[in-house]
């Protein structure tokens, strides 16, 4: 907030001109360039673009992908993403693409040994998820890229639900571009984009003639939010002091730290997984995804469920006027609520938990759960 507020205080000006407030934008830019290339371990800032969110990213990918499609014209597309990264690459059926489907198995995970068949010379790019935001199940992308790869395809991950939960390492993971939205990571709402550099270079773009065909430039398209950008910096920058906490006095740098915090949040929303399913199993919740307390490891504190004799939208409701704030319906996964064998007008409850989310809460929950359950009968 204070980020944010500074900005809009001292420099709310546009960008790259030659006076002193013009000039604290374009550095404010630059340090915020900087950390989300940390953030997701870039090979240089340069591969970074700000905008207002990662569903429009995600369309501009598809545009500048779609007049490089060819006779390479197949798009892998999955039935457990949110629907921004399976309609946008349907849309592109009119410019002669082809979907294929990978399916999620009955166990709420996608497995890459079914990817594998579905790759050939004809596959253009995979699209698919790193962590489902509906059921919180986390995709083995590394094993998805080295797989696309092979095929000579390129692969797109919609990062967006994984960034709070876990370590982003897009070197480790091979992936050719990368979205994410700023306020599932601590920061306002905007979006960001990594994209390998050459394959951004070659990426058709819609700009003015005059913008520089080159990253991040070719892609930033008009002036976007610059305090939620400084907000995302802030945001990381805390996540690097988190981190630092849970290391030894030394100099340790900034990759290290954020890779201390995210190691620390995994392995404290680990037992809030646990409490939480828990919770909703003794309730005798049907819960969708990974609940195997051997697997929880596959899966982030995000939980899918509905509870017997009542609707989501009940549910929901009455636990609201408790303040506890729940999701209900599709979710933004139709799809995914149709596998389930769920009612897309209806869908299901999401409980979404992180690391500043205490065990008292849960218990809170059960509590004000028992109490709404209660009235029911």
């Amino acid at each position: 907030m204070d980020a944010v507020a500074n900005h809009l205080i001292d420099f709310n000006v546009q960008r790259m001109a030659k006076y002193q407030h013009s000039q604290g934008v374009d550095r404010n830019l630059d340090e915020a360039r900087e950390s989300v290339a940390m953030l997701v371990n870039a090979y240089r800032p340069e591969e970074i673009s700000f905008g207002q969110n990662a569903t429009s990213f995600i369309r501009l990918v598809s545009l500048g992908i779609a007049k490089l499609l060819g006779e390479r014209n197949e798009i892998v597309v999955t039935d457990m993403d949110h629907d921004a990264n399976i309609a946008t690459w349907m849309a592109l059926e009119g410019e002669g693409a082809k979907i294929v489907w990978w399916r999620m198995r009955e166990d709420g995970t996608l497995h890459p040994e079914d990817l594998k068949p579905l790759l050939n010379d004809k596959t253009r790019l995979v699209a698919c998820t790193v962590t489902a935001h509906s059921i919180g199940t986390i995709v083995d992308v590394a094993a998805v890229c080295k797989l696309a790869q092979a095929a000579g395809a390129e692969t797109f991950l919609d990062c967006v639900h994984y960034g709070p939960h876990g370590l982003i390492d897009v070197q480790a993971w091979g992936c050719d571009y990368l979205v994410c939205s700023g306020y599932k990571n601590f920061s306002p709402h905007m979006g960001f984009l990594w994209g390998r550099y050459d394959a951004l270079v070659k990426l058709p773009t819609f700009k003015e003639d005059f913008i520089p065909d080159v990253p991040p430039y070719k892609i930033e398209v008009g002036t976007f939010t610059y305090e939620n950008v400084a907000g995302m910096n802030a945001a990381v920058n805390y996540l690097e002091g988190l981190g630092r906490r849970f290391l030894p006095s030394g100099n340790h740098s900034r990759r290290e730290a954020l890779a201390a915090a995210m190691g620390a949040i995994r392995q404290y929303e680990l037992l809030l997984s646990r409490e939480m399913i828990a919770v909703l199993k003794r309730h005798g919740a049907t819960i969708y995804g990974v609940s195997d307390e051997n697997r929880l490891e596959q899966r982030v504190p995000t939980i899918c469920f509905n509870m017997p004799g009542i609707t989501p939208q009940e549910f929901a409701g009455e636990m609201g006027k408790e303040r506890i704030g729940l999701r209900d319906g599709h979710m933004f996964a139709p799809r995914l609520m149709k596998r389930l064998g769920l009612s897309m007008e209806t869908g299901a409850i999401r409980v979404s938990l992180v690391h500043y989310n205490k065990i008292e809460e849960i218990a809170r929950f059960e509590a004000v759960l028992t109490k709404v359950m209660a009235r029911r009968k």
